[in-house]
């Protein structure tokens, strides 16, 4: 049995639900270094685009979250 990895388990993510945040990371794979990760795939070859989102603060203002994509092909592949 391979052990899971934040690696394998953005990876997981992504196939299945196609995006990330930071907060989604944190919550549902325990990962508070999500963009460390994106840039570890992305340095071997897997298509992630990332775009900016804003988003409501607890306060009532609003910021600014990057937001990954995994790109896939028309047979739906990444």
């Amino acid at each position: 049995m391979s052990k899971e990895t934040h690696k394998s388990r953005l990876l997981g993510y992504l196939n299945q639900y196609n995006s990330i945040t930071s907060l989604e990371a944190i919550r549902d794979l325990g990962n508070t270094r999500l963009s460390a990760t994106v840039f570890i795939l992305k340095d071997e070859g897997y298509p992630i685009k990332s775009e900016m989102q804003e988003v409501d603060t607890r306060w009532g203002t609003k910021t600014s979250v990057a937001k990954y994509t995994l790109v896939k092909n028309k047979g739906g592949q990444s």
